[in-house]
């Protein structure tokens, strides 16, 4: 494989892989605005698991360009970063909503 073949490939793979964690995050938003906490948590899990992999590949690419070796910059490697920041960001954002809903629950009971 050449160098624009691994590049494209790992690209390929940084995108699937963000892509996994980040439907995992919206699974686990609409079970906790369901009132299914746990269910959600373990959406979360499998969000980080999903992730690990992803983000080995993108620390082996940096750890690579420090020895000297970079991988040949594309627009498609930059947009599997985007895909890598927005999972990231899509894990925080879940946890969060899993609290707000947890605490609107905890509200309504309450007035019940």
């Amino acid at each position: 494989m050449d160098e624009r073949e691994q590049s494209m490939s790992t690209a390929m793979e940084l995108i699937a892989g963000a892509g996994d964690s980040r439907s995992y995050c919206m699974e686990a938003i609409d079970s906790a605005k369901q009132g299914k906490f746990q269910e959600a948590r373990a959406f979360i899990q499998s969000a980080v698991q999903a992730m690990v992999q992803t983000h080995e590949i993108q620390t082996e690419l940096i750890r690579a360009e420090m020895e000297g070796n970079p991988l040949a910059l594309s627009l498609l490697m930059v947009h599997a970063q985007d895909h890598l920041n927005l999972a990231l960001i899509m894990r925080d954002i879940a946890e969060e909503f899993i609290v707000v809903y947890e605490r609107l629950r905890e509200l309504e009971v309450k007035e019940l």
